[in-house]
């Protein structure tokens, strides 16, 4: 057995299209993707395919516009083109459409990933070389705390459009209703579940967390994990998954939906949406990242609501967690160099065109923290100002960036997650069991590095 063989021992096309939803559940890992290029190099008339869950046809009209003006101006100064394919973020994020798609030999061109999912697609050979086409002065306008996971021996693989730190957002509505205001933001672990059930009705639960098994939602725990001084892993590859810090951030989301304050159901398109679950009614307060800013403006422009930092365990310590998605280039793809180039040109050039591209993104396209210094310059006031401003000044400073894990380690941490918050298990005994199944499996891994 050949050593991809033995990280990556799924690889059958068969295999992966069994695994249906489970593919974007991580149960299948990607290595050894089929030869993507069967084909050969077709002529330059030929669209380059950019998949993504934004445009056309997304639900922000704003996030619309960027992405279609950004393949416009391509296309209007570059011979390869480019078009845009629009994959609804259910079937892209939760879905098995972009890893079906590469199993099958039939991956886009130019598509977007999560530090979550970017060892799936690098220990796959699908991720091309983007360091050739940037220069150092961009490279040096990235924050490593921003770059590092995406890049593999000093090379980059990725270029990100944007952070996205998680907070608390909350209805004013709602907590007026229960004789509450912005002095009782809660501070705590304690103080949210007690603040919770105040604000729980017949009609709303109290608070949210993501309750879908996927990538976002171990996305959305980790601060847990971490502000009680808790890791997966240890500096030298080991699991140190089992520890209080685990069992705690396990039993405090557990203890959400065991109390009736949270609920086991999520409207919509997920814990991510603000406009069905918060905006609606259906939760006083959810756990989303700084993204809500922008749906509510475009689509709940007249409801009121405030933003707090997640609460702190016990001497614990703040921190959140700054997730983001970022522009890659398949290496196998119909032209990979001009996918590459395209990826640069609209994220990661000095050029002011560039730069301004960004920061438009981060400020009116969605609502982001930038990824490059020079962005956040260019921004200007937007980032100090309104709930932008709020979440630049208080939130993102305790930021700490998204984990990068191979699908077994998502799914085994996944797991964990679901059977303690929905299915009742004690958060002791399974922090246990997938610390030996992270042990296991790191082992004897050899893809890029966790980080």
């Amino acid at each position: 057995m050949s050593d991809k063989e033995k990280v990556f021992p799924r690889l059958t096309r068969r295999g992966l299209l069994k695994g249906g939803a489970a593919v974007a559940g991580g149960v299948v890992g990607l290595g050894g993707f089929p030869y993507i290029n069967r084909l050969a190099v077709r002529a330059q008339e030929t669209p380059l395919k950019f998949w993504q869950f934004y445009a056309p046809g997304g639900p922000v009209a704003s996030q619309v516009e960027w992405f279609e003006k950004t393949v416009a101006d391509w296309n209007d100064s570059h011979p390869q083109k480019i078009e845009l394919e629009f994959i609804p973020n259910s079937e892209y994020i939760s879905g098995p459409k972009l890893a079906t798609a590469f199993a099958s030999g039939e991956g886009p061109d130019i598509f977007i990933i999560s530090p979550g999912d970017f060892l799936r697609y690098y220990n796959g050979g699908v991720l091309k070389d983007l360091t050739p086409f940037i220069d150092e002065a961009a490279k040096a306008d990235f924050p490593e705390s921003v770059i590092a996971n995406r890049m593999v021996d000093g090379k980059i693989f990725g270029i990100p459009m944007e952070v996205e730190p998680m907070a608390m957002y909350y209805s004013v509505k709602a907590f007026e209703e229960a004789s509450l205001n912005e002095n009782d933001v809660p501070k705590t672990w304690e103080e949210l579940l007690e603040v919770a059930k105040k604000l729980t009705t017949p009609e709303r639960f109290g608070v949210m967390f993501e309750t879908q098994p996927g990538y976002y939602q171990n996305f959305t725990w980790y601060p847990f994990l971490w502000q009680g001084g808790g890791e997966f892993q240890t500096a030298d590859g080991k699991s140190s998954f089992d520890s209080p810090a685990t069992v705690q951030a396990l039993k405090f989301w557990q203890d959400a939906i065991n109390s009736g304050a949270a609920p086991r159901q999520i409207m919509g398109a997920g814990g991510h949406d603000t406009i069905a679950n918060l905006a609606s009614g259906y939760v006083a307060m959810q756990n989303v990242g700084i993204w809500g800013i922008s749906q509510l403006q475009s689509n709940a422009k007249d409801f009121p609501y405030g933003v707090f930092r997640l609460p702190t365990p016990p001497n614990g310590k703040y921190v959140t967690v700054g997730g983001g998605w970022a522009f890659v280039a398949n290496a196998k793809g119909r032209n990979s160099d001009a996918a590459g180039e395209f990826c640069a040109w609209a994220l990661a050039s000095m050029d002011q065109g560039s730069v301004d591209r960004v920061a438009t993104w981060c400020t009116k396209g969605k609502s982001d923290m930038p990824p490059r210094n020079s962005a956040l310059k260019a921004g200007g006031g937007a980032f100090s100002t309104g709930m932008i401003g709020k979440f630049a000044e208080e939130i993102h400073p305790g930021t700490r960036a998204e984990p990068r894990v191979p699908p077994e380690v998502y799914k085994i941490i996944s797991d964990a997650i679901q059977q303690t918050q929905l299915g009742g298990a004690d958060p002791q005994a399974t922090a246990t069991a997938a610390s030996q199944q992270l042990d296991a499996f790191l082992s004897s891994y050899q893809g890029a590095p966790i980080l």
